[in-house]
């Protein structure tokens, strides 16, 4: 097939702000005379932003202007328009995301983010794209392994569990390089809340550190990482650097992986211990001189620093089948949060589904009543035209209530059964209907779709989390 889409990633990290613009390619896969199967074949990084630090007013709020003029700037520079720009992702990730104006950045990027790029925060989000865009997955699948990628920022460690090639797990740990910020002299500007929560003993912002004093707090956050690796004894450590919402249960891993500007200190740290006006140069020299982290074997990915960045540009983006049906839609369709039955619900009959969907409705109504909002579904392996029928009209009389106050009806099935599923919920109800499929989501997900593309046999979709984080 061989169409291509333009995608972009933009990062605001606790430490770096960068951009990267990546061509995917799609590909009809199937064999001739069969369901068209398109997939993402290639991707390949078309620029690479310089690495800048982002800009903050005070410890709680992010230059939004500053932010805007980077982004700018650095498409000019790549020769690229955001008018161009198909998908992607723009993601304000660790602490950055817990300054009270992160949706305010957001807005003030808006105009670089073409038709269909989306605005994302959240660890388990920010977890897999930095693990994809180091190749952690990949060598995991081609080594037949476990691995267990950390990318370590300014604020925040997140974690990615991969088995032979499958995501197992995603966590988040407060721990970066920028919990304690440094003048040149080595007197502290900045220490953050974390270590108070934590019960961690931390330096006073105007107190004068060395590096042997900082050494009992820099243990402590490696211990905290060591034990999520199932390589240290208990979890104290752990649960103390836990960022809140998130869990984490740790099990040995036969190997680790590392990216973030803290991976870059583990391998070529600077001499220079205050290179960077933080803890980050001794966060990576602990690291790399932890006994239990060379116990497990270390697989290096291609990237570090730029890890998120490229995930989020080059493998943010999925597709929807390719048996999709699709009627009246004005795509694109942006932050649709996700509706999910449980799979005792979805065997019911139509009258069980219907109440099982009206019932669940009120989950995302707000002061003004219900909101659009998408039904996912496991689907069902090779159901009758009896059963497709019966899930029909369970659907469409569940979805009413959504129908009659303005919104269109979007389902979103695992099975490859969209299309037909379509069709028979289109003989029954007029107007507006979606149904997508290929697709696995869960409750609390949101889910972008693009404008279609491959002759409209395939939609462009990004899975994502909206959680901006609270301190």
């Amino acid at each position: 097939m061989g169409e291509q889409l333009l995608s972009v990633g933009i990062d605001i990290g606790t430490s770096t702000t960068q951009l990267i613009l990546s061509r995917l390619t799609l590909e009809n896969r199937a064999a001739p005379f069969t369901v068209p199967r398109v997939a993402i074949s290639d991707r390949e990084v078309l620029y690479r932003s310089d690495i800048h630090f982002t800009p903050l007013l005070s410890d709680t709020v992010i230059d939004a202007a500053g932010v805007r003029d980077i982004v700018a700037e650095e498409y000019r520079k790549s020769g690229f328009s955001p008018h161009q720009v198909d998908t992607g992702a723009v993601i304000i990730t660790g602490e950055t995301a817990r300054k009270e104006n992160a949706r305010e950045v957001l807005s003030a990027l808006s105009e670089f983010a073409g038709d269909f790029v989306v605005a994302t925060a959240g660890p388990d989000l920010e977890s897999i794209l930095a693990a994809r865009g180091a190749g952690a997955d990949e060598y995991s699948r081609e080594h037949h392994t476990t691995v267990l990628h950390f990318d370590i920022g300014g604020g925040t460690a997140n974690l990615a569990k991969y088995a032979h090639g499958e995501l197992t797990a995603t966590g988040c740990l407060d721990v970066g390089g920028r919990l304690i910020k440094l003048d040149g002299g080595g007197r502290v500007t900045y220490v953050s809340p974390v270590f108070a929560r934590a019960g961690c003993p931390a330096p006073q912002v105007g107190e004068a550190v060395t590096p042997e004093g900082l050494r009992p707090v820099i243990q402590t956050m490696v211990e905290a990482l060591e034990q999520a690796a199932g390589l240290r004894p208990g979890r104290d450590r752990l649960d103390a650097f836990l960022t809140q919402g998130t869990s984490w249960t740790p099990e040995p891993v036969p190997s680790v992986s590392f990216s973030g500007g803290v991976a870059d200190c583990i391998d070529k740290p600077p001499e220079d211990w205050l290179a960077f006006g933080d803890i980050g140069v001794l966060l990576g020299r602990a690291i790399a001189a932890s006994p239990a982290f060379h116990q497990a074997g270390r697989f290096r990915g291609g990237e570090t620093i730029r890890a998120t960045v490229v995930g989020a540009g080059s493998h943010a983006t999925d597709l929807s089948g390719s048996t999709i049906f699709y009627r009246d839609i004005p795509f694109p369709l942006k932050s649709i949060p996700i509706l999910k039955l449980t799979a005792q619900e979805e065997t019911g009959s139509a009258e069980e589904l219907s109440a099982a969907i009206r019932d669940k409705l009120g989950w995302y109504a707000d002061q003004g009543g219900l909101v659009q909002l998408a039904l996912a579904l496991r689907g069902e392996q090779n159901p009758s035209y009896a059963r497709i029928q019966e899930l029909a009209r369970g659907i469409v009389d569940g979805l009413e209530p959504l129908r009659r106050a303005g919104f269109v009806p979007i389902v979103a099935v695992e099975a490859d059964q969209a299309k037909v599923l379509g069709q028979a919920m289109a003989a029954l109800v007029s107007g507006p209907l979606l149904c997508l499929d290929g697709v696995g989501m869960d409750n609390g997900d949101y889910i972008d779709i693009g404008t279609p593309v491959a002759g409209g046999s395939v939609l462009p979709i990004v899975i994502k989390t909206l959680a901006f984080h609270k301190s």
